[in-house]
């Protein structure tokens, strides 16, 4: 309480009127509120976080959780960066701060989630990365900590939840590419549980078989989401006896790597094989120009934050009419990566 009754003893006004204009309280009349402010800002007055977190029993951090490690990151994310930048734009307008939690490749999520949520630091968390069945959601629901997920998961707790639109993806290409006379398509998907993987496989399935044609499972590549993940699946396309004429690159890092090898093979992309994508601000120097789909990762965090802020009591009111789950379309940009396939009959 020092430095506020310092300020309330400068002002010559009760400790508690100087507390209730700091927190904007609509009790306090306009002229004070601006005379405390201008104080608080003369004296160089910072609240004590802990103290007021503390007294409201909150403590205005999210967690976003996140895995790292160069397994998942590659040389560098900025697909998370962009989505942090729409969260925080949020949440800074209700003075709320976003904390990144960055669990180790090596470490079990769960268990690393079990020990945070542990310490109480957090007033709500987004999920990323989420598991075909995913026992954090059962934590933090058995918890009642309100959450938000990037992906879906079977493991159903009525949470709500954002997803890219992987099956329109998935059925936007391979339509796109039976249409250019492909027949022998190639897809790939992460190499661990992540329930992406199992959605858009089944979609490109699904849309391969309503042309009449199958999914070989021996064109189904696994690899890690970043560039030594691209060219490994790249290394192994290309040793193929009978090669796919086509193929869909789930990750939006991988696809440095495939070219790469491809390169290595003298192989060339929308000549020798079809490529689409997934847009990164890497995947704008290859060449031939990457046929891909893009999103606004930016708005993609915007939607998240107030995803969440709709669930929390707190800040439900101000997001009466926000979906609380939503497919996040995806654009189609053309480049030269795809180019049409004369097959012989």
């Amino acid at each position: 309480m020092k430095g506020i009754r310092r300020l309330a003893q400068h002002l010559d006004i009760s400790i508690g009127t100087v507390s209730r204009a700091l927190n904007g309280r609509p009790d306090v009349n306009e002229e004070t509120r601006r005379r405390v402010l201008a104080a608080a800002k003369e004296l160089g007055y910072v609240a004590n976080q802990s103290g007021r977190s503390l007294r409201q029993g909150t403590t205005n951090i999210i967690g976003f959780m996140m895995q790292t490690g160069t397994e998942i990151t590659g040389q560098g994310d900025t697909f998370f960066m962009s989505v942090f930048d729409g969260v925080q734009a949020v949440f800074a307008k209700h003075k709320l701060d976003l904390v990144a939690l960055l669990c180790s490749s090596q470490e079990d999520p769960t268990d690393y989630l079990r020990r945070v949520v542990a310490r109480g630091f957090a007033d709500g968390m987004i999920l990323s990365a989420t598991q075909r069945h995913d026992p954090r959601v059962e934590l933090l629901s058995e918890r009642n900590i309100p959450f938000v997920t990037l992906g879906r998961t079977l493991t159903d707790a009525g949470q709500p939840w954002l997803d890219l639109d992987f099956e329109g993806m998935a059925q936007a290409s391979i339509d796109r590419l039976v249409a250019h006379g492909h027949r022998r398509i190639a897809i790939t998907r992460p190499h661990d549980d992540v329930n992406l993987g199992y959605v858009f496989v089944e979609r490109c399935r699904q849309a391969l078989a309503a042309h009449g044609l199958a999914l070989d499972e021996e064109l189904i590549f696994r690899s890690t989401p970043n560039e030594a993940g691209g060219y490994q699946i790249g290394r192994d396309l290309v040793s193929l006896d009978d090669r796919p004429t086509a193929i869909v690159l789930i990750n939006e890092t991988i696809a440095i790597g495939f070219y790469r090898a491809l390169s290595e093979a003298g192989v060339t992309p929308g000549r020798d094989v079809a490529v689409i994508g997934r847009y990164s601000p890497q995947a704008q120097f290859l060449s031939p120009s990457l046929t891909c789909f893009r999103l606004s990762l930016r708005d993609l965090g915007v939607a998240l934050a107030e995803t969440l802020l709709s669930t929390m009591p707190a800040f439900r009111d101000q997001y009466p009419h926000t979906a609380t789950n939503k497919l996040w379309p995806m654009e189609l940009v053309e480049g030269a990566s795809d180019a049409p396939h004369f097959h012989q009959s």
